[in-house]
Parts: structure tokens; sequence; C-alpha cells
């Protein structure tokens, strides 16, 4: 597998000729979803899908999107495309195989509502959790991308479930709303107390999976 960070949480997947790509947000690069032949979104919140750039995408080249079922009162006039993942589903999207956790976003306050929000791990090697601090407690996840900051987040928690996952090596996402001043102090954190390879990607940088 070839990795690909854009910005804040969407990464792209290559893999035996098939492309991947997981939540392509507001934040994140248009170009990440080219040539994309299956698109995975962890949740409803428009930093982890745009709606008109997926909309224009589907209308070049129409593919499936995965994820939860709530997202089609979101998608719009790509809910036709939509493919309803639930926790616990195992599937195949782009060639990749794919199970699917959690079921729900963490709290952001008691008034904001709760919605649906799934973390995916691919090949059994490459986790993704979108907005939740969800442990796949059944394999041994070799890369994960972790969310290091957010407004439902704190940072030991953060930390713990890092820990908790125990990959060999952690890349930050969810980072969009940092500045310089953060990404440093941050950056130094993790590295200190992830107990694993910890660092941050550039977007556009590409890893091995």
């Amino acid at each position: 597998m070839q990795l690909t960070k854009y910005a804040h949480s969407c990464v792209r997947l290559e893999h035996d000729g098939g492309v991947l790509v997981i939540d392509p947000g507001g934040f994140s690069e248009p170009a990440a979803l080219d040539g994309a032949d299956a698109v995975l979104i962890t949740h409803e919140h428009p930093d982890h899908v745009h709606v008109e750039t997926l909309v224009r995408q589907l209308d070049r080249r129409p593919v499936p999107v995965y994820g939860p079922s709530s997202l089609a009162r979101t998608l719009g006039e790509a809910a036709e495309a939509l493919e309803p993942v639930e926790a616990g589903q195992s599937f195949t999207a782009a060639g990749v195989a794919v199970r699917a956790y959690g079921g729900r976003h963490a709290v952001i306050h008691p008034d904001i509502p709760v919605v649906d929000n799934l973390g995916y791990l691919f090949n059994d090697v490459v986790y993704h959790p979108g907005d939740a601090l969800v442990v796949p407690d059944d394999v041994q996840v070799d890369t994960l991308f972790a969310p290091i900051h957010a407004p439902w987040s704190k940072f030991s928690e953060v930390v713990d479930f890092i820990r908790a996952v125990a990959p060999r090596r952690a890349f930050a996402a969810h980072d969009a709303l940092l500045n310089s001043n953060g990404y440093g102090v941050l950056d130094r954190q993790y590295t200190a107390l992830s107990n694993c390879e910890y660092q941050r990607l550039e977007p556009g940088t590409k890893i091995d999976g």
C-alpha cells in the first residue's frame, strides 16, 4: 500500500491499482479525489466530507461512497452513491479489505447532538478512527492516523488512545485548526509520550503502508 496524507483528516490509499480516499473534507485538497475508485467517510461533519467537491467528483467518475447510513441526509445529490456501513462490518473497497469500528462521534458538548462515526481499519494494518477514540482491540495496528487536536479532544486522552492502539507508528491527523505554535508544542509532546514512532506529515507526503 501507498498512503498519501492530505490536509486535516484526508488520506489517500493506493493498493494493487485501486485508489481509496478517506474523509475528503473542506480543509483538504480536492485533488485527493482524482482517480478515486471508492470514497470512505467517517462521519457527516464538513471537515470530513465537502459535499460540493464530492458531487463534482462523482459527476466526473461515479464511484461508491461508504459511510454511516446517516450520511444520506448530508450528501444531497451524492446520497445515491452511498453504501451504508455499520460498526463491526467487514467489506472490500477499491480492492482493499476494510473493517468498521465504533459507531458514534466523540462528545463535543452535551448541548451538541452526537452523530454517527466509524473508524476504518485497512488490510488489518492501517487505522483511521475518524472523530472517536475507539481502539480496535482484536488486531495489531501497524499505522495509526491519530486525531491530535479537536474541539472534542483532550491531549491526555489522545496520548492514552495512541498507547492503547500501540501501533508501530502514528501520524498526526485532524490538525487543520492548529497554527505553527500549536504544531510545535503538540509535535514535541506526542513525540515524547506516544510510545511509538510519531510524525506529522506535510500535506501531499507519500509513505508506504
